[in-house]
């Protein structure tokens, strides 16, 4: 209950309200994705899973709901001024996308060591590209110096309520699809996609556990959750490339206080992961977005007391850009 009551008292930077609002404003852009399924996948498990397929979103994955509602939610002066964005990812082409569908200019500062399916994708989009050194701090003056130059109006990967709001939306799409989900296990980075979630699960169906899955390579929302503050990392190690940014100050409260545990996976297993989403699910999910079956498979989910109850786990298949160059070599890698 007391979860209810900060939810709604607007502890947050997104509510069920603003989600809602996130959801009439993009319904007519977005796609309603799919929900799947696999009796092979519920046996291998031990539990009935529904994959809720983010990977078939325009932009190949969640990121556009957010960007979306960002984007829309400008009024027409500041739109005209267009977006601007680091992102070695999802949420560049995302950004691109929802500005050449209003029409706007996209400035999309990208780290050189940026996943080339992913730099395309914004070329593809109209994005105009420039291109910073892979270190945070190049990155973010990198975005100020264009930001000085060109006015355009900064929209941050996760960091966002807007974005927070539009990741939501995935709840409110799932939840509907198929009610009798009791879990929901979300792929952690800074927190944008499974704040959102959480926040619209639990004003929902306030008993829905949220679980976070992250790579051990990359682990610090594990080690932010044990120490009860924001913990950042030297350096990350991890296939996942999705899912190396940090908890920002509006995603860190909602970890904090809604996500009931982060599950760490080994690389490897996020490898087998993804090969059964292609094999069996026949699904293409980049690291990232194989992670949450990772995490339900792990030992730790599967050995652990406290999830015996889990019975019906959502999935969010998060994306699935990924270099097929690098899909195939993990998959022998995994072999």
């Amino acid at each position: 209950m007391e979860e209810e009551n900060q939810i709604r008292k607007g502890k947050y930077a997104a509510d069920i309200s603003s989600i809602k609002e996130a959801h009439a404003r993009i319904k007519s852009l977005v796609l309603k994705t799919p929900v799947l399924s696999s009796s092979s996948l519920n046996a291998l498990s031990g539990r009935q899973l529904y994959f809720k397929c983010e990977c078939f979103q325009k932009g190949g994955a969640f990121k556009f709901r957010g960007a979306c509602n960002a984007v829309f939610s400008l009024n027409d002066e500041d739109a005209s001024k267009g977006v601007i964005t680091h992102s070695s990812g999802n949420h560049a082409a995302a950004l691109a996308l929802a500005a050449k569908l209003r029409d706007i200019p996209a400035y999309i500062v990208i780290p050189k060591n940026a996943p080339t399916c992913k730099v395309e994708n914004v070329k593809r989009y109209g994005g105009q590209v420039i291109w910073s050194e892979a270190s945070m701090r190049s990155r973010e003056e990198t975005a100020n110096k264009v930001w000085q130059e060109t006015g355009a109006i900064f929209i941050h990967p996760y960091n966002d309520g807007r974005i927070l709001s539009g990741q939501g939306t995935i709840s409110l799409e799932l939840l509907e699809q198929a009610p009798q989900i009791d879990t929901l296990v979300v792929p952690i980075s800074g927190g944008g996609l499974i704040s959102g979630i959480a926040l619209a699960a639990k004003s929902i169906n306030p008993a829905i556990r949220i679980l976070a899955a992250e790579p051990k390579g990359a682990d610090d929302a594990a080690q932010s959750k044990a120490a009860g503050r924001i913990i950042t990392l030297p350096e990350t190690n991890t296939i996942a490339d999705g899912l190396r940014a940090f908890l920002g100050d509006f995603t860190w409260p909602v970890v904090r206080d809604l996500v009931e545990d982060i599950i760490t996976v080994e690389d490897s297993e996020i490898i087998k992961a993804m090969k059964l989403c292609f094999e069996v699910l026949k699904v293409v999910a980049e690291p990232s977005g194989a992670i949450g079956l990772a995490a339900v498979l792990s030992d730790t989910f599967q050995k652990n007391p406290a999830w015996k109850d889990c019975k019906h786990i959502g999935i969010v298949v998060s994306g699935g850009n990924v270099d097929l160059a690098v899909l195939w070599d993990s998959l022998n890698k995994g072999k």
